[in-house]
């Protein structure tokens, strides 16, 4: 693929894992390239060394593991600050730096403002490419300030039934009707897990439009809706790991609403 002279300082690339991190490797690599043609070239030193996840100009940042040796589920402040101190120290070969986030959307919402001081105003030989299945999980003004690569397809939009089903879950939270949530995901534990994933997902959407300001916060403090990012965050990754419908909804009723 060739990506052109014209290139942003950001990217955000919305796929899958894997697929997501393959095309940002050739996306980082057409950064560095030192073609004047096609890019990446595939040929000059650069371009090798991108390709082969060697190039000392290309920094990796994904989720952590804990001491059992299994991935966190967010990746933590300490680690995207520690990143980005070394933002203004100038690239070892190539004419810029390349910052790759795996699984950008696990940086938790009250954290990514410091993500997007950078993105604002980046050194001139930075470039950024986050690496998200679900673009919605960052917040609105790092969006807009990067480029969109879309790998997803029409998995990326969601049924009005998932969307009718995600509002009617969040009016109950924020009348803190317990009640009523627990008879909701009752309902819902017969759902599929492809359906379950798009409700997720369709929450995941209202809560980010929510903290943008683009809907209306329908009773819900900033505090809560960011509580509930997290949450849909932990459900998406239940639902990664083969968790049952069932399962989900059943720790949906019980974490939910805030104990007081």
């Amino acid at each position: 693929m060739d990506f052109g002279k014209n290139l942003s300082h950001a990217y955000i690339i919305s796929a899958k894992p894997e697929e997501g991190y393959k095309k940002a490797t050739e996306l980082a690599a057409a950064i560095l390239c030192e073609s004047h043609g096609k890019r990446p070239c595939g040929e000059c030193r650069h371009c090798k060394k991108s390709l082969r996840g060697i190039h000392p100009d290309v920094i990796v940042l994904s989720r952590p593991l804990d001491d059992k040796g299994r991935m966190k589920k967010e990746i933590p402040i300490d680690l995207v600050r520690a990143m980005l101190s070394t933002a203004f120290i100038m690239p070892n070969e190539a004419e810029k730096k390349v910052y790759i986030i795996k699984d950008a959307g696990a940086i938790a919402p009250n954290s990514q403002g410091t993500l997007l001081k950078i993105l604002e105003e980046p050194p001139y030989f930075d470039a950024f490419i986050l690496i998200t299945d679900n673009p919605n999980l960052l917040l609105e003004t790092i969006r807009s300030r990067c480029v969109s690569i879309n790998l997803n397809g029409e998995e990326d939009s969601i049924s009005p039934e998932a969307r009718e089903k995600a509002e009617k879950y969040l009016a109950i939270i924020a009348r803190g009707d317990a009640l009523a949530l627990l008879r909701f995901t009752t309902e819902q534990g017969e759902m599929s897990v492809a359906d379950s994933m798009e409700f997720v997902k369709a929450a995941s959407m209202l809560l980010t439009d929510m903290l943008c300001g683009r809907l209306s916060e329908a009773g819900l403090s900033r505090k809560s809706l960011m509580r509930l990012v997290a949450l849909m965050r932990k459900s998406q990754e239940y639902l990664r790991f083969n968790v049952s419908s069932k399962q989900l909804f059943g720790m949906l009723s019980v974490c939910s609403i805030e104990s007081k």
